[in-house]
């Protein structure tokens, strides 16, 4: 198996390439190691020194690395091993899934929708490439502020507060007028 790694605009995150699905279910992010306990992937990269977040994309594992910890030329070896074994033991991405807070809000007004639409077509997409994802939080209608989460990559990356003002809260405006400002939820 070739694994393939990929710098990411966040210098604390390495994205890594197994050459196949990795979530089929939609991207899933584990912060910490304690919501790591439903991956036995996560669960692995978590136990290599100096790492601080997992994140499963479609086909990619963003790493994110402590900051004052161990430097990826020590980091990458070992991340890679957990990566390798994952796969060829075929144990399962995850053992347990509990239910997306987004897939419970019921039914959403229709500007909500627009808003949805337009980030799972044009902004999930880009942030893919980089190892993260975005995610609705909330529209505050009265104000115009849409509130949104980041993860993976974009999630403390130095870039990610001007990838929403400059990209996300333009195409936000120009697309739905009805969204004034753009913040991130942390």
């Amino acid at each position: 198996m070739f694994i393939q790694t990929e710098a990411t605009p966040n210098p604390n995150v390495l994205k890594f390439l197994p050459g196949r699905v990795v979530s089929m279910d939609g991207p899933l992010d584990f912060p910490s190691a304690a919501e790591a306990e439903i991956s036995p992937l996560a669960r692995a990269l978590f136990a290599v020194d100096g790492v601080a977040g997992v994140f499963f994309g479609a086909d990619a594992i963003s790493v994110t690395r402590l900051a004052e910890g161990p430097s990826w030329s020590e980091m990458k070896a070992p991340v890679l091993a957990a990566v390798m074994d994952h796969f060829t033991s075929g144990a399962p991405l995850v053992t347990s899934r509990a239910v997306d807070a987004e897939t419970e809000a019921g039914e959403d007004d229709e500007v909500v929708a627009e808003i949805k639409a337009l980030l799972d077509s044009r902004v999930r997409p880009a942030v893919a490439q980089d190892g993260g994802d975005i995610l609705f939080d909330r529209f505050e209608a009265e104000t115009g502020t849409l509130y949104l989460r980041m993860r993976g990559a974009c999630a403390g990356c130095p870039s990610s507060s001007a990838t929403l003002k400059a990209g996300v809260e333009q195409m936000m405006r120009h697309y739905v007028p009805e969204v004034e400002r753009v913040e991130q939820v942390i």
